[in-house]
């Protein structure tokens, strides 16, 4: 074998070495290269980042003005008398589009900067005027302004509002306004400078607080108020229905009533049955809209507002969709319950007197419903000597009717609603009373009633005190009302499916009736016991002489969970 070293290569060490040396280098080149492209990088950015802010520093300034519409001018001013001075650049043809800008409290024409597209401005938008006065860029409308309400809808690009001085203005509608979408009574950001309406403004606060709803409760629904309902149909219902009539004897309908008397007796449900019976057919010919009426229904407590003008001003947002309600031919019921927290005697405020603003504002508003056609206002209140006595002066609230207590006829004519003889009865109820499904109905109503108004020792429930120092015994039905009876009736069918669910026979009977009876006692006594004189009077109702304290006595509920009990077995064991 012939040596490598006698034919002249070298040798194989040696060219391993050369090898690695050239890898080595090849490495190092690498290395260079990529920190100085990352060198260059870094410059280039720098270089961007400096010329970006020599740009910023050289941008001249631009000047923020409101587009109120867009021309196109096919001629300049000076464009007639171009062909005589041909020192003046020919003038371009076709029409030159010009926008009308409010700018500096002036409404100016200004021309577009070339590459401006006009098809992209909208009535309503902020433009960037540059110190040639031309338009150089578009910006979002603002969404800020002085507030309007919108009355009107005149067509796609006017409408008419009410200012916040009352004043009713013409204004333009902004490109991002859709006028289909609009509907009176909706709330705009405006510049009434430049007669532009720009942004919808969403204001919650009363739409929260009023529920124009349409009730669907009649008077048969309500039981035990046979004098109160005649008197309220004979107050309110009548100028609606015969119209002609009260205007052939010069009377005039009572712009609303008060309803007084402890909670949960019916004073809701009759101002939803006025808003339905005025609302529907009429008794006569000279009431035929049958157009459904709106019931606006205010909450007292909930109006009030820590901001100073901000509960005025919900209550002319209040009164004023009520106008524009009534504008459409429906009856309107604004009713306002717990009116005592709101309309308080003025002067008698514990932190502030915010009742000398809000009651004023009230009076307001109801005196301004004299000219109204459809409206009636309602007020609810457990404690009418709190209310203003300007509120209740004949002209405002004319008529004031007192819903107590239910006495035992009543609890009955209330239980005849809620406990019909169509209900599932339990098997043996029913066969104890021969199968007549009426007579077990109304043995089950009188039996509650009997429990329910018993006047004996283990039945008392209160001892109040009066401020002469007088004391006075009230028994449980000294407490009944038509919300506690309805409850009454709805934890017996509770009862009765729980029962028919765990394969018993399930169905109504007495004893469960009376075990409802106790229980409803028994929680009523602990859920509802006020603990101040005020607490207690809103409770009882309005008495003539100041409450100066109650106290709870025995456990009535006890006393008829044991009566209840005796019939029961004597049932059974029959």
């Amino acid at each position: 074998m012939t040596d490598t070293a006698d034919l002249g290569m070298p040798a194989p060490s040696f060219t391993s070495h050369q090898l690695r040396e050239a890898r080595a280098e090849a490495i190092s080149l690498a290395e260079k290269n990529e920190r100085l492209t990352r060198a260059l990088t870094s410059a280039r950015e720098r270089i961007a980042e400096l010329g970006a802010q020599l740009d910023a520093v050289t941008h001249p300034p631009v000047t923020l003005a409101l587009l109120t519409g867009l021309r196109t001018r096919s001629d300049r001013p000076d464009s007639a008398d171009s062909a005589d001075r041909p020192d003046r650049a020919e003038a371009p043809a076709g029409p030159a589009p010009e926008a009308l800008v409010l700018l500096g409290g002036r409404t100016m024409s200004l021309g577009l900067r070339p590459g401006l597209d006009p098809a992209a401005l909208r009535v309503g938008q902020l433009v960037a005027v540059n110190d040639a006065m031309l338009v150089v860029d578009a910006l979002p409308e603002p969404d800020t302004g002085e507030a309007v309400v919108l009355d009107e809808v005149l067509d796609d690009t006017r409408a008419l509002v009410t200012t916040g001085s009352g004043a009713s203005r013409v204004l333009r509608l902004g490109g991002a306004l859709d006028a289909s979408a609009l509907a009176p009574g909706v709330t705009l950001a405006a510049d009434l400078r430049a007669d532009v309406a720009t942004a919808v403004i969403e204001r919650t606060g009363v739409e929260q607080l009023v529920v124009a709803e349409t009730p669907d409760v009649t008077w048969e629904d309500i039981g035990g108020l046979g004098p109160q309902i005649q008197a309220i149909r004979d107050a309110i219902e009548l100028p609606f229905t015969h119209p002609g009539l009260y205007r052939a004897y010069g009377l005039r309908a009572p712009k609303g009533l008060l309803l007084y008397g402890p909670p949960g007796c019916g004073k809701t449900l009759i101002a939803k049955a006025v808003a339905t019976s005025l609302g529907g057919d009429g008794a006569g010919p000279e009431r035929a809209t049958g157009r459904a009426a709106a019931f606006l229904n205010i909450k007292g407590p909930e109006l009030l507002s820590k901001f100073v003008g901000e509960t005025e001003r919900q209550i002319r947002a209040i009164f004023e969709q009520a106008r524009k309600a009534a504008a459409e031919d429906r009856p309107v019921v604004i009713f306002f319950d717990e009116m005592e927290a709101l309309f308080r005697t003025r002067g008698t405020g514990v932190s502030s007197d915010v009742e000398t603003m809000i009651v004023p504002q009230v009076l307001a508003e109801i005196d301004g419903v004299e000219s109204l056609r459809n409206v009636v206002i309602i007020g609810a209140s457990n404690r009418e000597d709190m209310i203003d006595p300007a509120i209740l002066r004949p002209g405002r609230l004319d008529v004031k009717i007192c819903v107590a207590r239910p006495d035992a006829a009543q609890a009955l004519d209330i239980l005849a609603r809620h406990l019909t003889a169509g209900l599932p009865f339990d098997p043996a109820e029913l066969a104890a009373h021969g199968g007549d499904r009426e007579a077990t109905a109304a043995a089950m109503r009188a039996a509650a009633v009997d429990a329910l108004y018993a006047r004996a020792p283990g039945t008392a429930v209160l001892e109040v005190a009066y401020a002469s120092g007088a004391t006075r015994t009230l028994h449980l039905g000294d407490l009944v009302s038509g919300a506690m009876l309805a409850q009454i009736v709805a934890r017996a069918k509770t009862a009765a499916i729980k029962d028919e669910l765990s394969g018993g026979a399930g169905g109504l009977s007495t004893a469960r009736l009376l075990a409802a009876v106790a229980e409803e006692a028994r929680q009523n006594e602990e859920i509802t016991g006020a603990t101040s004189p005020e607490g207690w009077a809103r409770l009882i109702g309005a008495q003539s002489e100041p409450i100066r304290g109650a106290r709870r006595l025995g456990a009535a509920g006890a006393t008829l969970t044991s009566s209840a009990a005796r019939p029961h077995e004597t049932r059974e064991g029959a």
